[in-house]
């Protein structure tokens, strides 16, 4: 009985699982199935592409080292596809170096686990993605600062009325930073409110995304600001007056 009290949140849920190692693979499609989950499987970053195209799943479960296309190409095409550019992505290397998570959040991962990793880690990792885009009762809070309308119950963002794409990641951002209406919040804040509390990831994995999200707020960047030794603060800028 033990291992089944998520199947009420979480029956039904697809994954897909895009990993070249048969044993790897087949070893997650075990765990996945069995705790409720829908698993699909693609051995190639092209194929696993081409399903989340075809059938965009819950979340994706994204090896870096992949034949015929690499992982960090497919998180790229991901994002940028409007029919598959909020789901959430965990990461898979074998990479240890800092960098190389970096690159993996730059790119629109969500989550990043290295290689040995223990299946018990990751199933909680998949489980807290997961209920992390779940609405929560929040459906229809709107946060509006003059162009800039982030719409919970939709999942969208949108700057001067155009969709401003953001992933997953930078919505939970920007919906904190909103939300706290020019408060200034602590990184750590930031990652308990974007990865969930105890999510082992630096600092520099906000800076990362909040660079991201600036670029997507085009002429709005300024509005998140930079509060040095501290943290991050979004407070709108008026406009200069015009010179009579």
């Amino acid at each position: 009985m033990g291992g089944q009290a998520h199947n009420s949140i979480d029956q039904g849920k697809q994954i897909l699982v895009v990993e070249d190692e048969a044993d790897i693979a087949s070893t997650l499609s075990y765990h996945l199935s069995r705790t409720g989950y829908t698993c699909r499987l693609a051995g190639d970053g092209q194929t696993g592409l081409a399903e989340a195209q075809r059938q965009p799943p819950d979340l994706i479960v994204l090896d870096r080292m992949l034949p015929r296309l690499s992982g960090d190409e497919v998180a790229r095409r991901l994002r940028s596809d409007q029919r598959t550019a909020r789901i959430p992505i965990l990461m898979l290397t074998a990479r240890a170096e800092e960098s190389d998570e970096l690159v993996g959040f730059a790119l629109g991962a969500d989550d990043y686990v290295r290689k040995p990793f223990s299946i018990k880690l990751l199933m909680a990792r998949i489980q807290a993605l997961l209920r992390r885009d779940q609405p929560h009762g929040e459906t229809g809070d709107v946060l509006t600062a003059g162009p800039i309308v982030l719409d919970r119950g939709r999942h969208e963002v949108t700057v001067a009325e155009r969709p401003a794409g953001l992933t997953a990641m930078e919505f939970r951002l920007l919906a904190a930073l909103m939300a706290a209406r020019g408060r200034v919040l602590s990184r750590n804040q930031l990652i308990d409110a974007a990865l969930g509390a105890g999510a082992a990831v630096t600092d520099r994995t906000i800076d990362v995304h909040v660079a991201a999200l600036r670029k997507k707020l085009g002429q709005f960047h300024d509005w998140l600001h930079t509060v040095r030794g501290v943290g991050y603060a979004f407070r709108p800028v008026a406009p200069e007056p015009e010179k009579a």
